[in-house]
This record gives structure tokens, sequence and C-alpha cells, in this order.
């Protein structure tokens, strides 16, 4: 496997390398996540409170009801998207957390 002293030190430099590239991959990704609940979270929030104020000027029960279904299917929609986009986002970061290894452990076989 290692032929030398040299060729350890190499070994371990690189993969020291490889997980410093995979630390500041994971921090920017989760950055990134962190950034997007929190967007989804405001967004959420203001057509959440939208919503009630429509409720509330509502003129009939119908009116009401119906503003209140326009919401449900739009909040299920929207969670649906935003789950989809966070799973996307994880599914990345180990993509990203690997990639830097990949060389290195090729070089090891």
């Amino acid at each position: 496997m290692f032929q030398s002293f040299e060729d350890t030190t190499k070994f371990s430099k690189e993969f020291m390398d490889s997980g410093l590239k995979s630390f500041a991959s994971l921090s920017k990704n989760l950055q990134t996540i962190a950034s997007e609940a929190g967007e989804y979270s405001k967004k959420s929030w203001e057509d959440g409170s939208s919503t009630m104020e429509k409720m509330f000027s509502a003129k009939s029960l119908d009116k009401a009801v119906e503003i209140q279904t326009d919401y449900a299917k739009k909040a299920y929609e929207g969670f649906v998207a935003q789950a989809t986009k966070m799973g996307d986002l994880y599914a990345e970061i180990a993509k990203d957390a690997y990639k830097p290894f990949e060389n290195a452990v090729a070089k090891a076989k």
C-alpha cells in the first residue's frame, strides 16, 4: 500500500486537504439550507397573515371557506415544493462531502 514515509505523508496531506474542502462545502451548503428555511418560513407567515385578513373581511361564510380552501391548497403545494427543494439540497451536501475523498480513497487502493 505505502512504499515509504513520503508516500504516507503525501497521502495524509491529501486526506487532510480533502477533509477541509469537504468541511467548507458542508458549511456553504448548510448556509444555503438555513437561508431557504428562513425564506420559506417568512413567506409562509406572510401568506397565512394575508389569508386571515381576507377571511375576516369576507362577506359570507361561503367566501371565507373559499379563501381558506385556496390557502390550504397553495400552502400544501408550497410545502411539497419546499420539501423537494430541501431534499435536493441535502442530497447535494452528501455528494459534495464525499467528492473530495474520492481521489484519496482511489489512490489508497
